[in-house]
C-alpha cells in the first residue's frame, strides 16, 4: 500500500494527495512536477477567456514589432500555471487561500516554454480561531527549463490537521 493512499476497507483504497499542517516544515522545499510546456492555444483561450484584449498575447505581427520580437504568454496564465503545479505539495488538502504577496514576474515567458516550480516553506503556525487548522506560508518560484525564474510569489494558505480534513 502506497503512503499517499487511506485504506477504507479490505481490499479498498483512495488515493490521497496534499499536506496536513502537521506534514509542512519551515525550510522544506517541494519540487513540483511534471512541468509544463505552454502552447499557442493555451496562451490564446486563457487571454479571450479572461477579456484581455492586450495585442500582445495573440496578435503575432503586431507582437513582431515588440521588444520581445513575438507573442508573449499572458503573464496571469504563467501565475496560474505556477500555482497549479504547486497544489499537490502545497494546497490540495487547503481548506482555502489567504493571501498572496509579493508577485514578482522576472522574465517573458513564450509560447513553446516548459515550465517548473518549487516551493520553499516560509512559515506555519497553529490558528488563533480554528483550533483544528493552521495557516502555512510559502513562497513558490517558476523557472523555464533553462533555468531562468520568470515568477516568483508568496502564498498563505489554511490548511487542516491531521484527522481535520473534508476526506478524513
Amino acid at each position: 500500500m502506497s503512503k499517499d493512499a487511506v485504506q477504507l476497507a479490505p481490499q479498498r483504497f483512495r488515493e490521497s494527495f496534499g499536506r496536513y499542517y502537521e506534514d509542512f516544515e519551515v525550510g522544506h522545499i517541494y519540487e513540483h512536477r511534471p512541468g509544463r510546456t505552454v502552447t499557442e492555444t493555451d496562451n490564446i483561450w486563457f487571454t479571450l477567456l479572461t477579456m484581455n484584449t492586450h495585442p500582445l498575447h495573440f496578435d503575432n505581427a503586431y507582437a513582431a514589432k515588440s521588444e520581445f520580437g513575438k507573442a508573449l504568454v499572458n503573464s496571469c496564465l504563467t501565475l496560474s500555471i505556477v500555482v497549479g503545479m504547486s497544489v499537490s505539495d502545497v494546497s490540495q488538502k487547503a481548506i482555502g487561500n489567504l493571501g498572496w504577496n509579493d508577485i514578482k514576474l522576472s522574465a517573458p515567458v513564450f509560447v513553446g516554454d516548459t515550465l517548473y516550480a518549487e516551493s520553499h516553506v516560509l512559515g506555519k503556525r497553529e490558528s488563533a480561531s480554528r483550533p483544528t487548522q493552521g495557516i502555512v506560508t510559502v513562497r513558490t518560484i517558476g523557472t523555464k527549463s533553462d533555468g531562468t525564474e520568470f515568477i516568483s510569489f508568496e502564498r498563505t494558505v489554511l490548511v487542516p490537521k491531521r484527522g481535520y480534513g473534508i476526506d478524513d
